[in-house]
C-alpha cells in the first residue's frame, strides 16, 4: 500500500491489518500508552472542503503520533492560483513526509498521487471517502464483533459514502443493500465492482433495502457543491429516511451509523439519531484511530 486513494486500492487483508492497528492505538490512547511512531515526520494537509472531523481528527492524530500537520488551504497555495496539481506534487515531495487532500475531484487525487514521491491519503472527494469507511469498519466490528455475514443497509445518495460503503463492506465479507432514489444511483465504478457479488442488491424501496439489517447507514442528501440542488433534492429523497419505521424492519438489534454533520428530520429524525447517537459519535471518534493506523501504515 503506497496511498490510499479509494477503498478499491485496499485488499481484504491489508482493511483487517488497518482495523487491527487502529484497535491497537485507541487501546493505547486509552490507557496514556505512548506511541510515537510518527516521531518528527510531517503530513501536509490539503484542504478545498472545508471539515470539522477530518481536521481535527489528522492534526490530533499526528500530534499523537510524535508527527506535526501542516494546514494547507487550496485558496493560499498557489495550486489556487492555477500551479499545476503535478508541480505542487513534486515539491511537497520534497517537504514533507505525507500528504492528506480534502477536495472535490477524484482525479485531482490521483494526479497528486501519480506525482508524488510521498504518500497521499483521500480526506474525502465526491466520489469516494475511504477513511470515513475505514471508521465505519472498525465501529461496526467494535459494537457486533465480527464484519463477515453481517448485512448493511445504506439509505439516500449514491455519493462518496455509498460508493466506497459498497467496496469496503462486500470486501470484508459483508452483505450490502443500497437504496437510493432513480437519478441519484452509486457511481459506475462501485456498481461494476458489486457486479461480481450476489450480496449486494441496488434498490429503489427503503423499507425493502432495510429488511433484516444489522446496520444502518446515511448521509445528507444535499453534499457539499450540491447546495444549488437542496430544493430538489428533498423532493427526490422524500421516504429516503431513517425513522422509526425504518428501524423496524431491520434487525431488533439494528446499530445506526451516520458520517456527520446530520441534517435532522431529513435522512434521519431526531429520535432514530439521539437514540443511536452513542454509535454515531462513537465512529466518528475512530476516524482519528483508524486514520492514524492509515498514516503508521504508509509513513511509518
Amino acid at each position: 500500500m503506497k496511498h490510499l486513494l479509494k477503498m478499491l486500492d485496499l485488499s481484504p487483508e491489508e482493511i483487517i491489518e488497518i482495523l487491527n492497528l487502529a484497535d491497537q492505538l485507541k487501546y493505547e490512547q486509552k490507557h496514556g500508552i505512548p506511541h510515537k511512531f510518527l516521531k518528527g515526520k510531517t503530513l501536509g494537509m490539503i484542504f478545498e472542503k472545508a471539515s470539522t472531523r477530518t481536521r481535527v481528527s489528522f492534526e490530533a492524530g499526528m500530534y499523537q503520533l510524535g508527527g506535526y500537520a501542516l494546514f494547507l488551504s487550496s485558496q493560499e497555495l498557489q495550486m489556487g492560483r492555477g500551479e499545476p496539481i503535478e508541480d505542487t506534487a513534486r515539491v511537497l515531495s520534497r517537504y514533507l513526509d505525507g500528504i492528506m487532500i480534502r477536495t472535490y475531484k477524484q482525479e485531482d487525487v490521483e494526479v497528486l498521487a501519480q506525482n508524488s514521491t510521498i504518500p497521499v491519503i483521500n480526506g474525502l472527494t465526491d466520489a469516494s471517502h475511504p477513511c470515513q469507511v475505514l471508521a465505519d469498519l472498525m465501529t461496526i466490528r467494535e459494537y457486533k464483533n465480527k464484519l463477515e455475514g453481517l448485512k448493511l443497509c445504506f439509505i439516500g445518495d449514491g455519493h462518496n459514502m455509498a460508493n466506497s460503503l459498497i467496496v469496503g463492506c462486500l470486501k470484508v465479507g459483508m452483505n450490502v443493500s443500497v437504496a437510493t432514489p432513480k437519478g441519484y444511483e452509486p457511481a459506475q465504478f462501485a456498481l461494476d465492482f458489486a457486479k461480481d457479488y450476489a450480496n449486494f442488491e441496488l434498490l429503489s424501496d427503503p423499507l425493502e433495502a432495510a429488511a433484516d439489517a444489522d446496520v444502518l447507514v446515511t448521509d445528507v442528501w444535499s453534499s457539499m457543491g450540491q447546495e444549488d440542488e437542496a430544493d430538489k433534492r428533498k423532493k427526490d429523497f422524500t421516504g429516503f429516511q431513517i425513522n422509526c419505521e425504518t428501524i423496524k424492519a431491520a434487525n431488533p438489534d439494528v446499530m445506526v451509523l451516520h458520517c456527520l454533520p446530520a441534517h435532522k428530520g431529513e435522512e434521519i429524525t431526531h429520535k432514530v439519531f439521539e437514540e443511536h447517537a452513542d454509535a454515531i459519535f462513537d465512529e466518528s471518534e475512530n476516524r482519528l484511530h483508524a486514520q492514524k493506523a492509515v498514516m503508521v501504515k504508509l509513513m511509518g
